[in-house]
């Protein structure tokens, strides 16, 4: 989920936590395993798996932004997310622990941190995961499409 015009809106300490807190919330909520997030300065990703039959990523992610969105809105008077997100379901021959690193390796690509361990604003809620991650070689495939031939 991207920020506004890609405003750099985490980039404080004091929203990013925020964010996190509110994935928390959110994710219990809706009946949600968070397995990774990570709250960069101008998005975030997260990594879920639902706990029940009636768990639904849709009105999930949807309550998740109006929430956030509104007590943003209220406190600065401005927009918190762009209109859509990017979302992807792990195929059978999708590892979730590639995308986990993938997603914790965020801040390490960016340049915000030698080791992701480093990151303050990136964890799971179900599992340990200050261990190194095998990034391996999972890209999502709206940046494979990307790729030139």
């Amino acid at each position: 989920m991207c920020c506004e015009n890609r405003n750099p809106i985490f980039l404080s300490g004091d929203r990013a936590v925020w964010i996190v807190e509110m994935l928390r919330s959110e994710s219990i909520l809706h009946q949600f395993l968070v397995d990774a997030y990570c709250v960069m300065p101008n998005h975030m990703h997260f990594l879920v798996f639902g706990k029940a039959p009636t768990s639904n990523l849709l009105v999930f992610a949807k309550t998740f932004k109006q929430k956030t969105a509104y007590v943003y809105q209220q406190e600065t008077g401005l927009r918190l997310w762009q209109k859509n997100y990017y979302d992807h379901v792990l195929r059978a021959n999708e590892g979730s622990n590639h995308v986990a690193a993938y997603i914790w390796m965020n801040p390490v690509r960016r340049g915000l941190c030698k080791n992701f361990e480093e990151y303050p604003f990136s964890g799971s809620f179900i599992r340990p995961w200050k261990t190194s991650p095998k990034v391996a070689d999972w890209t999502p495939p709206w940046k494979q499409r990307q790729m030139p031939a």
